[in-house]
């Protein structure tokens, strides 16, 4: 993970409060993988042939500010970003 400056406290990591699955985060990185934001919602992470995992976002510092995440992409976040992450098994 990137890992920005506050500008406001030059040296010092700046700290993000995100909304994962209902649940307040904090996480030192502006932007976040696919990857990391399962890893966020899940421990341990659902596997299988049969595991489909979708990422929704909203409020995000980026155009457009929601969407989906796909497997690969990240986006870039900023406080208050709300990330829902589901796993289905397709069995």
């Amino acid at each position: 993970m990137n890992r920005p400056l506050d500008p406001a406290s030059p040296g010092r990591v700046r700290l993000y409060k995100i909304v994962v699955n209902g649940q307040e985060r904090t996480v030192d990185s502006g932007t976040l993988s696919f990857d990391e934001v399962v890893r966020l919602a899940f421990d341990p992470v659902p596997t299988g042939p049969y595991v489909l995992i979708t990422v929704g976002f909203r409020h995000a510092d980026q155009k457009p500010a929601q969407g989906t995440l796909t497997a690969g992409n990240s986006v870039k976040i900023k406080n208050r970003t709300v990330l829902n992450v589901t796993a289905t098994d397709k069995s």
